[in-house]
């Protein structure tokens, strides 16, 4: 999916709601632990509630290669069974050396090796440029590079401040040389010189960035940085983040916004009516979002 067809699905369902399909089987309704395939059957009666609402849904990939083999083919089919007007994310975190970053893409764009094809995947940038390149270099494919978390643990490195004075002159011992190095913007947080600098790498067409709901007032911020990239918005709903913040300050002239939920929604219900009221969860959120596009005149 490119990025007009995600700007018309959003127009179109007067939505920008991305669900998370994060099974856990500790949580799921005890009648759903009885069929054959519990996972892949959660996560089928919760597209089938939730899709008129949805734009996008986001399997967390670790719920699901916890389990070995059978994770995997439950991946893949709950990736089959979501409708292709829909943009899938796998939210797989990866990044690693060009080489390995490689097959990391190649398991999660190449249908016709992994037999998985998501529009997108989720990249934590520690590594740089080269651990970042390999999933832009397939075709139409999204890379959504992990910027400012809403974790408690988020403040350890993101929130550091940048001092560009600092010498490299002393770092050989990691085989770094002054021209390897650009020491550039002042006062800058690392996660502004993570949106800066990726920017470089992929355009807005190719490129989002994912910033805690939590963190709300810092889209101030971040827009100046990236004023017209989509940003995936996790933290909306069981973990407290403000949709109306969001908005006030993520909004773009096309929304470029993904607001995901998870949790508020795929375990709405722990009962056999689990489905029935994850779909009015994701009504209930569709129509905020839908009053927020009539207020930013998107729609």
């Amino acid at each position: 999916m490119n990025r007009t067809q995600l700007i018309e699905q959003i127009k179109r369902k007067k939505s920008f709601l991305c669900v998370g399909l994060d099974p856990d089987l500790k949580k799921l309704p005890k009648h759903i632990l009885r069929e054959p395939d519990a996972i892949f059957e959660f996560n089928k009666r919760l597209i089938d509630a939730t899709a008129p609402y949805a734009v996008a849904y986001k399997p967390n990939i670790a719920f699901y290669e916890a389990l070995g083999p059978r994770g995997w083919n439950s991946l893949q089919r709950t990736l089959g069974y979501i409708p292709k007007d829909c943009f899938t994310i796998a939210d797989a975190k990866r990044g690693d050396i060009g080489n390995t970053s490689s097959l990391y893409a190649q398991a999660f764009f190449d249908k016709g090796s992994s037999g998985m094809s998501f529009d997108s995947i989720t990249v934590a940038p520690y590594m740089g440029r080269d651990s970042v390149i390999p999933f832009l270099e397939f075709k139409d494919k999204w890379v959504i590079l992990l910027a400012l978390t809403s974790n408690e643990g988020s403040v350890d490195f993101q929130t550091m401040m940048m001092n560009p004075k600092l010498s490299r002159n002393d770092d050989d011992d990691f085989g770094l040389s002054n021209s390897q190095v650009v020491l550039d913007n002042e006062n800058e947080y690392l996660f502004e010189r993570v949106i800066r600098v990726s920017q470089q790498w992929g355009g807005n067409d190719r490129l989002m960035y994912v910033v805690g709901a939590t963190q709300a007032p810092m889209l101030q911020q971040i827009r100046k940085l990236a004023p017209e990239h989509f940003l995936l918005i996790p933290g909306v709903g069981a973990q407290g983040g403000s949709l109306e913040e969001v908005c006030k300050y993520g909004m773009t002239k096309e929304c470029g916004l993904l607001v995901n939920a998870s949790r508020s929604i795929i375990y709405a219900s722990s009962g056999i009516d689990f489905a029935q009221k994850a779909g009015e969860e994701a009504k209930r959120m569709q129509q905020e979002m839908e009053q927020q596009l009539q207020a930013f005149k998107i729609i």
